[in-house]
């Protein structure tokens, strides 16, 4: 069974703010969703972004491990610069 908490609410400028335990671990300054349901409200914390990984310190880093062969592919003429010679851009 969830523990079971107690809070206030009250007046702060022209709004109403509940007064949450300090208990519960929330951070100061974090955002946070309510959500109005059929029984009452439910506060959530704000999901966090994902976090981007940045992968360009990885090469190099497994010895053992040999790189693809490299597929050139072959040489085709350029339609842009064809457009070009010919005054069509």
């Amino acid at each position: 069974m969830a523990k079971e908490y107690r809070a206030k609410v009250f007046k702060s400028g022209n709004s109403l703010a509940l007064r949450i335990p300090k208990e519960l671990g929330l951070i100061e300054g974090a955002t946070m969703v309510l959500r109005e349901e059929r029984v009452g409200f439910v506060v959530e914390p704000e999901e966090a972004p994902r976090r981007k990984i940045d992968v360009s310190g990885f090469a190099g880093k497994a010895p053992g491990i040999k790189l693809a062969p490299r597929e050139d592919f072959e040489e085709r003429p350029s339609v842009i610069a064809a457009r070009k010679a010919a005054g069509l851009e």
